[in-house]
């Protein structure tokens, strides 16, 4: 199916970009366009104006700080994530799920902030940056502002980013000796999960901090506070790990489609975050490069 007449303009630079997005109410950031060209061509959604973010360098890079903080231009790509040294070296999670994204063509195009402005409830980088408690910086005609991440997504296909605004930068604060984790349930190594996990656990014994984010469960990232109040205060032991991660699919009605059960669903969540902390407190296997 071709897309709809639309208009398009590539800015040469943000300032420009914030006051196309301004123009017109259905004006769209345009990035990497895996997913939102696919929309349109499906009619699923329709806009009037497409604004290319995609060359702008103000929003593709990687900057790494002394004490292991990251921030990261929205339009960088999954392959530049996934070659970073120095990303990898303060934020491996982050390369390592762009190493594990669907296919070449789609990691050489598609980018972090698009992948967060798609709000897709079965996106990869949502709820593993819940997880890390990244920052959202995002510009508009009245300046820049920050939004947790945990704010960020607010519905299908919806976020905080409001019209005449685009999403600039990704900020990660340190992980300061915590363990990451990450885990997904795929149908084959370059589909749609059907569910996901991340957990950031801290440092230290017993655990004092702890966040445990489910996706592809519902319309945005859940926090599953119940697995992590089982965590806070006990030891670091799998046994642990396996039994918070049983608790964080509690009170969850995830919806069913083609694929799975909203029960099967809810079932594979649990799963996924007993392996996500299990990891996360240093004590995963050994998996597939898909995260399985």
């Amino acid at each position: 199916m071709l897309l709809a007449a639309t208009d398009y303009v590539r800015p040469a630079s943000l300032q420009e970009a914030i006051d196309e997005l301004g123009s017109r109410r259905a004006a769209r950031v345009l990035a990497g366009g895996q997913s939102l060209i696919n929309v349109l061509k499906h009619r699923a959604a329709s806009v009037e104006l497409l604004v290319d973010v995609s060359r702008l360098e103000e929003l593709r890079f990687i900057d790494v700080g002394a004490d292991g903080s990251a921030r990261i231009g929205a339009a960088t790509t999954y392959r530049e994530l996934e070659r970073s040294a120095e990303l990898r070296g303060a934020h491996a999670i982050i390369a390592d799920v762009a190493a594990a994204t669907v296919d070449r063509q789609v990691r050489a195009r598609g980018t972090i902030g698009g992948n967060a402005c798609f709000a897709d409830p079965a996106s990869n980088y949502p709820p593993l940056l819940v997880a890390l408690g990244a920052e959202m910086e995002v510009a508009g005609r009245d300046g820049t502002r920050s939004v947790a991440a945990d704010d960020f997504w607010v519905g299908v296909w919806r976020t905080a980013v409001g019209p005449g605004e685009v999403l600039t930068a990704i900020k990660l604060p340190p992980l300061g000796g915590a363990g990451v984790g990450y885990r997904s349930l795929q149908i084959a190594a370059d589909s749609w999960a059907l569910a996901r996990a991340a957990a950031w656990v801290a440092p230290g014994d017993p655990v004092d901090a702890a966040r445990v984010v489910l996706g592809c469960v519902a319309a945005t990232p859940v926090r599953a506070s119940a697995a992590e109040a089982n965590l806070i205060g006990g030891p670091r032991s799998a046994e642990a790990a396996s039994a918070a991660g049983a608790l964080a699919s509690e009170g969850l009605d995830p919806p069913s489609d083609v694929h799975a059960s909203g029960g099967y669903r809810r079932e594979m969540a649990a799963v996924m975050a007993a392996r996500a902390l299990r990891d996360a407190l240093g004590f995963g296997e050994e998996v597939a490069s898909n995260g399985r």
